[in-house]
Order: structure tokens, then C-alpha cells, then sequence
């Protein structure tokens, strides 16, 4: 819109010019806001951009999912064969197998739980073992504990979950 020599004398303008004004010097004061933002964000990139990027690193290993290290692997299978009857480690035992792998007890827990459904099957002998001494709480009328179970009025209850 262009203004007329009497509009520039008087100051008068339209509302559609105020508008139009007040749009062009926003746009003005973004567009320099837009700039500064820039450049701070480059100023900080590069000032701490080696810390970024050693965090970004440590996040990406926490979300890596896979394999357990070797050595780690390598202990909980030995602990697997000299217990492969029996392969439920007692809590203190978890502890000392956290402690010697350098793993989390919540990875011992969830290695073993994979193990076990993977490739353990307890033998006939051991399901009969489990099962008399179920039998043999039960003619007692006393409770029955199994590795995060118990049994005692003739029903299995999940203890923990």
C-alpha cells in the first residue's frame, strides 16, 4: 500500500497499513531472533559437542540390545553345567554372579529365565522329586515353597509379581 504525501504529514494511516507495519517489523524481530538462536546453537555445539557426543554414545549403549560380553556368557554357563539338574540360583549366588560378570541382577535373572526356556528340561526324576514333596506338604497341611511359588490350600500362588 503506498501512502500519500498528506498521510505522511498528518500520520494518519489505514488500519490495514498499521497491520501491514506491524507484520514487517515482526517479521524483522524474527528473523534476528531466528539469527541469534542460530548462532548460539553454534556456539554451544562447539563448545560442548565432545561431551555431546560421548553422552550420545553412552545413550546408545544403554538401548543396544544383544548378546551379553563373552566372559560374562562364559560364567553363567559354567555356573548353568555345574547346576544343570537344578539351574535356579539362590539370591546370594545371583549377587556373586552380578558381581563377578559385571552384569545387573536384573540380566543374571533374565539370562537365566532365557536359559531355562531355551534349554532345560528338568528330568522325570526331578519332576517326581518336586512333586513328592509337594505330596508330602500337602498330607502335612503345610505350605510349599518353590522358587517364587508357594502352594497351600491345593492352589499356586506367584509370590512377587
Amino acid at each position: 500500500m503506498h501512502r500519500t504525501a498528506d498521510h505522511e504529514k498528518s500520520g494518519a494511516c489505514s488500519a490495514e497499513e498499521d497491520q501491514f507495519e506491524v507484520s514487517l517489523g515482526e517479521t524483522v524481530l524474527e528473523g534476528e531472533q531466528a539469527a541469534e538462536d542460530r548462532e548460539l546453537k553454534h556456539q554451544l555445539l562447539k563448545k560442548y559437542s565432545g561431551y555431546l557426543g560421548s553422552l550420545r554414545q553412552e545413550l546408545s549403549k544403554k538401548k543396544k540390545k544383544g548378546k551379553l560380553p563373552k566372559e560374562a556368557r562364559q560364567k553363567l554357563l559354567s555356573w548353568w553345567e555345574l547346576h544343570n539338574k537344578w539351574p535356579y540360583p539362590s539370591e546370594s549366588e545371583k549377587v556373586a554372579l552380578a558381581e563377578s560378570t559385571g552384569l545387573d541382577q536384573k540380566q543374571i535373572n533374565n539370562w537365566f529365565i532365557n536359559q531355562r526356556k531355551r534349554h532345560w528340561k528338568p528330568s522325570e526324576e526331578m519332576q517326581f522329586m518336586v512333586l513328592d514333596g509337594y505330596q508330602q506338604h500337602q498330607q502335612q497341611n503345610t505350605t510349599f515353597y518353590l522358587e517364587g511359588h508357594f502352594m497351600g490350600d491345593g492352589n499356586l500362588y506367584r509370590i512377587g509379581s
